[in-house]
């Protein structure tokens, strides 16, 4: 984990030091000065209508490979669901180790989407198959571990 701001370096030591002071909580990863904004500007952070010289809130997920895999913004006058950010972080995790998707509101625990059979006799066989709740051939669900 990483924060990146448009700030100088000093704003960054700033601040940290505040939020320790003020709130008893110590930032436990780098902050990043893009003082130029054009890492801001590659990933959209700069919106039209918010403002020119500061960043949207934005969350990044990349994967261990650095593909970036989520973008979540957030206008400048709302902070992060960082319930959300668990949740999500745990569906791209459990899809990308199981070949499965997540549905909405999703969480660990839940049942997950299996992909649909990619031929007749795997539709076939699939609705004989334990552990699977399927609601016709090309749907269905399974809890994961």
């Amino acid at each position: 984990m990483l924060g990146l701001s448009i700030d100088s370096v000093y704003s960054h030591i700033g601040w940290m030091k505040r939020i320790e002071e003020k709130f008893g909580v110590q930032i436990p990863f780098p902050i990043i000065a893009d003082a130029d904004m054009k890492v801001a500007k590659l990933f959209g952070m700069i919106h039209e209508g918010e403002s020119s010289t500061e960043a949207v809130r934005a969350v990044l997920i990349m994967n261990p490979e650095q593909k970036l895999r989520a973008i979540l913004q957030y206008s400048l006058s709302n902070g992060r669901n960082i319930d959300e950010i668990i949740r999500l972080i745990d569906a791209l995790q459990t899809s990308t180790k199981h070949g499965v998707a997540t549905p909405a509101n999703w969480r660990l625990g839940d049942a997950v989407i299996v992909p649909p059979p990619l031929t007749k006799e795997e539709a076939d066989k699939r609705l004989e198959q334990k552990g699977m709740e399927c609601r016709d051939w090309f749907f269905c669900t399974k809890k994961v571990s």
